[in-house]
């Protein structure tokens, strides 16, 4: 799995959503319901559909993996991963044809079951946030201003899964190390990056110059490092160290630093950079740490298959299934050439469930994978914006 802490487990646990109003709130039916015919919306997209083939193609990949009888859960009904690939290739052999906008929307309400996300309790819309895939400068020795190790995972790092000590904790996982004969928590960050609590135990994969770039390296889950003799590596989610995820983005507000308007990944950053004395204390405010491995390709996601810039989504995956074909109504930014944001503009498209985050919890989240490059590090940065969720599958035979 990525990461899996993006950056909007800095922002959008803690910002206000803004956004257009959306419709009124759906009643409580669970965290996932199905969706009457007559409440659907109109199914649009503002990007290419090539895009979209792709996306669905990883699913494809990952769904070919896994057993045929494998379930996956939409609100009441269950559906075996046979049906899910059936949904997945009607898809691509229908985008093949290179429908027109019209065509879709009746595609879709002819031939799919429209499940929705519930929402938060007190909207009954979903928050979106967004991630990106950042690009750092850095070396494979430590020389220089490179002196900021990116960890590959350490060899006392252990995962306990306490399922297999009780039934009533099937799904709950600890992680730690062996401490003689007792089993303690993994080191927080301070003792990682002050301490060398890992120094021996872990590889350093590369050195970067910025200490603040891989912080937000961690809270994305993977990038690219540019290294000094020209060659450009991949580094992806490997593990964590267990310790519970604390904002920063909340810690400046909370002390009257950035203002919970003005919040955003880019006023962190600045923030930081007017302010040097204060990195190492705000930077250790979090105790989670990520460790990372080497990868020829990506950035993956929690399926282990290539992430789609804009056709990419994270969410709970214990409301939503991974892997499932969704349709997403939020807002997106529009940027001048000198990279500020002129407006916020609604759009709609259909994007695949292949992510998890670290906060992402709960049906009222979803964080949307905008790529790499400076249009999508502002609209990482800044997206925290209400929407729709809807999930689609294919309709079993006779319904």
């Amino acid at each position: 799995m990525r990461r899996r802490f993006w950056i909007v487990a800095l922002m959008g646990l803690l910002a206000l959503p803004t956004g257009c109003p959306g419709p009124e709130k759906p009643p409580v039916q669970g965290p996932v319901f199905r969706v009457a015919e007559a409440d659907l919306p109109r199914f649009t997209d503002d990007m290419f559909l090539d895009g979209l083939s792709e996306a669905v193609r990883q699913s494809l990949a990952y769904l070919q993996r896994v057993p045929a009888d494998r379930t996956f859960r939409f609100g009441d009904d269950d559906y075996p991963a046979s049906h899910m690939i059936r949904s997945m290739e009607r898809l691509l052999a229908f985008i093949a044809r290179k429908p027109a906008m019209g065509e879709i929307d009746r595609f879709i309400r002819d031939h799919y079951r429209v499940y929705r996300s519930a929402g938060r309790e007190t909207t009954g819309r979903i928050l979106f946030t967004g991630y990106f895939e950042p690009l750092l400068k850095g070396s494979r020795i430590p020389e220089g201003p490179y002196r900021y190790p990116v960890y590959g995972r350490p060899g006392d790092l252990a995962v306990v899964d306490l399922g297999q000590f009780s039934d009533k904790y099937e799904g709950e996982r600890i992680i730690g190390r062996v401490s003689g004969n007792t089993f303690v928590p993994y080191p927080d960050r301070e003792a990682i990056m002050e301490g060398g609590a890992v120094v021996g135990k872990a590889d350093a994969l590369a050195w970067v110059d910025n200490r603040v770039d891989l912080f937000f390296l961690h809270i994305q889950g993977s990038g690219k490092i540019a290294l000094t003799s020209g060659e450009v590596i991949n580094v992806h989610y490997n593990a964590k160290n267990g310790r519970p995820y604390r904002s920063i983005g909340q810690l400046l507000i909370d002390d009257d630093k950035v203002s919970l308007e003005e919040m955003s990944m880019q006023a962190i950053k600045a923030y930081l950079g007017k302010h040097p004395e204060e990195v190492r204390r705000i930077l250790n405010h979090n105790p989670s740490y990520v460790f990372f491995s080497v990868e020829e390709d990506g950035p993956y996601g929690a399926l282990n298959v290539r992430l789609t810039p804009g056709r990419s989504i994270a969410v709970d995956r214990s409301i939503l299934p991974l892997s499932a074909l969704a349709f997403i109504r939020t807002e997106k930014p529009l940027v001048d050439g000198d990279g500020r944001i002129v407006e916020w503009r609604e759009f709609s498209r259909f994007v695949l469930t292949q992510d998890t985050g670290g906060a992402i919890k709960g049906p009222g989240r979803a964080d949307l994978f905008w790529g790499s490059g400076p249009y999508a590090e502002i609209a990482a940065g800044h997206m925290r914006h209400d929407g729709d969720l809807f999930v689609l599958v294919l309709k079993p035979e006779g319904d």
